[in-house]
């Protein structure tokens, strides 16, 4: 098998201009609308958005390579290095601290330019213990012709399939060096679709032991940045990608073994992110639906305790709550917690969920039945 990196031309990637500019220019214009919308809205909720784009992006960007992180720990961390409020959440873990500096480098800093101190940093964090789960890896710096051939393989022992074959480590150098020159160059095209250049080129290169896709992640969200010229992010491209996880890699696994022209794979990209735009007005949605709750909670305000458990629900709580895993979040005594739930309840702010005895659980109300 003979991969792209190894055909004549590598890589000098060409692309059907015309079969692209429809969807583009339709998803360019998705994207001044949303960035407009968002620009309406107040600077505390634009900061709220970014916060739950971030989130998402962080989170589904390591499940994509299987990787779970906790969600809350997540937002616990990005809420800190924004300066936004984190009451209430758990101090993050060396594992999420290394991706969100990642992400939060590339895209709050998408003016500075890329450069091969700048990836191995990111490589560092991803890996703060030099461990990628069991295994001892290089960490910040290209794989090495010791670690052999990097190859993406599927299936059983004996029976492997191999998706890809990287290029081997001696031209690393090289290779990153001409990514680098081109990706911190002027665009000869458009901003977005050399996002999904910049994207297929390094998970191309593959020049980590680990790490490549969410690195290629990360470079391809720095390339959006710089597309939509803000450092805030109100739409989340490796969520849609969790959400397509197969297709994503049957298009990559296509055009690698492919020729130099990569009109599929950047069709499947910008309909991809087409998607993501789409998909945004939910999140953006819930935003505004937590400011409303807020707007009608605050006329006659509750106590912290109280304040730390709405939010904690309102920021994505898990399953029903409880008066015992109330008093357990908010440290308090069950007496405490069912007097806490029992106001809660008279205002609208929560609602009894069918059922009783030991199973009484309970859910936040409507914004529109909350009493003042």
């Amino acid at each position: 098998m003979t991969y792209i990196h190894e055909k004549p031309g590598w890589p000098e990637f060409a692309w059907d201009g015309e079969e692209l500019a429809g969807p583009l220019a339709a998803l360019r214009h998705k994207q001044g609308r949303l960035l407009g919308k968002m620009e309406a809205l107040g600077f505390d909720l634009r900061a709220e958005a970014s916060l739950a784009f971030l989130t998402s992006d962080v989170v589904k960007s390591s499940a994509i390579e299987g990787e779970r992180l906790n969600t809350d720990e997540v937002r616990s961390s990005i809420a800190r290095r924004l300066g936004l409020d984190v009451a209430g959440l758990p101090k993050a873990g060396r594992d999420v601290e290394g991706v969100v500096e990642m992400m939060l480098d590339g895209t709050r800093n998408f003016e500075k330019p890329l450069t091969t101190n700048r990836l191995l940093d990111w490589h560092a964090s991803l890996f703060p213990t030099g461990r990628s789960g069991m295994n001892r890896i290089v960490v910040g710096a290209w794989r090495t012709k010791e670690a052999g051939p990097m190859q993406v393989v599927s299936g059983p022992i004996g029976r492997e399939r191999v998706h890809f074959e990287a290029p081997e480590a001696e031209r690393l150098e090289a290779e990153m060096s001409r990514f680098i020159t081109w990706f911190n160059a002027v665009p000869a095209t458009d901003p977005v679709v050399k996002a999904g250049i910049a994207h297929f080129w390094f998970v191309t290169i593959h020049p980590f032991e680990d790490g490549n896709g969410r690195i290629a992640r990360a470079i391809a969200d720095m390339a959006l940045a710089r597309a939509d010229g803000t450092k805030d992010r109100y739409y989340s491209m490796s969520s849609q990608i969790e959400a397509e996880r197969k297709d994503y890699y049957l298009r990559l696994e296509a055009a690698q073994r492919g020729g130099v022209n990569i009109t599929g794979w950047l069709a499947w990209f910008l309909g991809c992110l087409d998607r993501a735009i789409d998909g945004a007005d939910g999140m953006v949605g819930a935003v505004l639906s937590k400011a409303r709750m807020w707007e009608r909670i605050n006329r006659r305000p509750v106590n912290e305790r109280q304040r730390l458990i709405i939010n904690r629900m309102l920021n994505g709580f898990e399953g029903f709550l409880s008066t015992s895993k109330y008093a357990k979040l908010a440290k308090c005594s069950p007496d405490t917690a069912l007097r806490d739930v029992r106001e809660l309840l008279e205002r609208g702010i929560l609602v009894q969920n069918p059922g009783g005895g030991r199973s009484t659980s309970y859910r936040l109300g409507e914004p529109e039945g909350v009493g003042d």
